[in-house]
């Protein structure tokens, strides 16, 4: 199958441009976090080829105005100090592998393929503890936002693939 075939859209979803809008979006979205998580892979790497690792954590708990006398920005210090190369290269190596997978998220429900909305519900299930849990200590707006954003992209595949709207759902009629 050539290139050209797999860029169009799941013949499922011909003639319903909501729901390729609200999977576009998504994709966008999901690119989004690839791409920042990469770019942040990319400067750390970049950065710890020319500075200590303490200085680093130190200017940015400064950036953030975070005292580092509280115990977690404490606990970051110790861990920037205790960083090797070897280290910083596994760290980058998973943040490249979360940045694949967003941008092989992103490109499935761009071109709306049935393997992505499965990859978005899977994904973004597994992270709704963390931010249930992050929004119980500490309540905000950000965490507020994450939370609602990832509750929504969950509940529309939830809804795609049991109401049969899902390309999975049409592809097995067939």
């Amino acid at each position: 199958m050539s290139f050209a075939e797999h860029s169009k859209l799941a013949p499922e979803v011909e003639g319903h441009p909501a729901q390729v809008g609200v999977l576009r979006g998504i994709a966008t979205f999901e690119m989004a976090k690839g791409l920042v998580v990469l770019l942040a892979a990319i400067g750390v790497v970049l950065l710890m080829q020319k500075e200590d690792p303490w200085d680093i954590a130190d200017g940015l708990l400064r950036l953030l105005h975070i005292s580092p006398d509280h115990r977690l920005a404490q606990l970051f210090l110790d861990w920037a100090d205790s960083l090797t190369d070897a280290r910083v290269y596994a760290v980058a190596a998973v943040a490249a592998a979360y940045s694949f997978l967003r941008f092989l998220e992103a490109y499935g429900l761009w071109y709306a393929r049935a393997w992505a909305e499965w990859i978005a519900l899977i994904s973004g299930a597994m992270y709704l503890p963390f931010e249930v849990y992050n929004l119980a200590h500490r309540l905000n707006w950000i965490h507020v936002l994450v939370l609602a954003i990832n509750l929504a992209i969950v509940l529309y595949m939830i809804h795609l693939l049991r109401t049969g709207k899902g390309h999975y759902q049409a592809l097995a009629r067939k």
